[in-house]
C-alpha cells in the first residue's frame, strides 16, 4: 500500500486529514507531520511516501526532500502572480477577491514550481480564519483527491511573474492603512483574523487596541476589540 503524508499544523487541515484519511484508508497508508523535525530524510526514507502534501506549511522544505519524494505545495494565488508570503493579506490589500489555489510541485525557488491543477477560489467576505477553513475544505476533498486518483502532470508556470513581500508585524497598524474608508479598514481587520496571526490594533497612549470579529452592516462597522498595556 502506497504512503501519503500530509505536513501541515493547522488545526483545520489536521481535521480535514483524519477525514481524508477515513475515505481513503483502504487504498493508502496516511500519515501526518505536524512539526519540522519530523520531516527528515531519516523518517522519510522508512515511510517512502508517494505523494507529500504541504497545505500551509511555515518551514523551508529542505532539497534532499524535494528532490527525492514528488512534494505538493498549495498557495492562494493564480501563479505566477502573486509568489512569495502572506498571499490572502496581499490579494485583499490589491482588492484582487477573485483567485485561485494553486497546486505546485516544490522546487529551489519562492511557489516557482511547475503546476498540477489550479480551483477558483473567492476571498471577497470573512475573516482570515474563515477563508483558511474554506481553502482546506477545497484542498482536502477536491485536490489531492484528484492526485489520489489519478496521474497528474505538471506543466510549468506561464505568464508575468509578480511577487508578494510577507507582511512583517509592524504592517498590522490601522495608521499603515493610506487610504481609510469602511470597507478598506473591514478588508484590513478581517485579513489579519486568524490564528497565528497579529491582529489589526491601534496604539493609544501606552495601550494597544486589537481589532477582530469584524462585520460590515449598513455603514458601519462591527466587531470585537481587546485592550492590552503592553505597546
Amino acid at each position: 500500500m502506497q504512503t501519503i503524508i500530509i505536513a501541515t499544523t493547522k488545526e483545520w487541515n489536521i481535521e480535514n486529514y483524519f477525514k481524508l484519511k477515513e475515505r481513503y484508508n483502504e487504498q493508502y497508508d496516511f500519515h501526518l507531520i505536524t512539526n519540522k523535525e519530523e520531516l527528515s530524510k531519516e523518517h522519510l526514507e522508512k515511510l517512502n511516501p508517494k505523494y507529500i502534501f504541504f497545505p500551509h506549511w511555515s518551514w523551508k522544505i529542505p532539497e534532499e526532500i524535494y528532490a527525492t519524494y514528488e512534494s505538493v505545495l498549495f498557495h492562494m494565488t493564480d501563479l505566477p502572480y502573486g509568489r512569495g508570503g502572506t498571499p490572502l493579506q496581499n490579494l485583499i490589500l490589491n482588492e484582487v477577491y477573485d483567485t485561485k489555489i494553486s497546486a505546485i510541485r516544490v522546487d529551489g525557488g519562492i511557489d516557482s514550481g511547475d503546476i498540477y491543477l489550479k480551483e477558483d477560489f473567492n476571498i471577497a467576505i470573512g475573516s482570515a480564519e474563515e477563508i483558511f477553513i474554506e481553502l482546506s475544505a477545497i484542498i482536502f476533498t477536491k485536490m489531492i483527491p484528484l492526485f489520489l486518483k489519478k496521474e497528474l502532470t505538471p506543466k510549468k508556470q506561464s505568464g508575468e511573474v509578480l511577487s508578494f513581500q510577507r507582511r512583517k508585524p509592524e504592517e498590522s497598524n490601522l495608521n499603515a492603512l493610506k487610504e481609510k474608508s469602511l470597507h478598506k479598514l473591514y478588508d484590513f481587520i478581517r485579513m489579519l483574523d486568524a490564528e497565528g496571526y497579529p491582529k489589526a490594533y491601534i496604539e493609544f497612549d501606552s495601550m494597544k487596541i486589537e481589532l477582530s470579529e469584524v462585520h460590515l452592516k449598513s455603514k458601519k462597522l462591527v466587531g470585537r476589540f481587546e485592550v492590552r498595556e503592553d505597546v
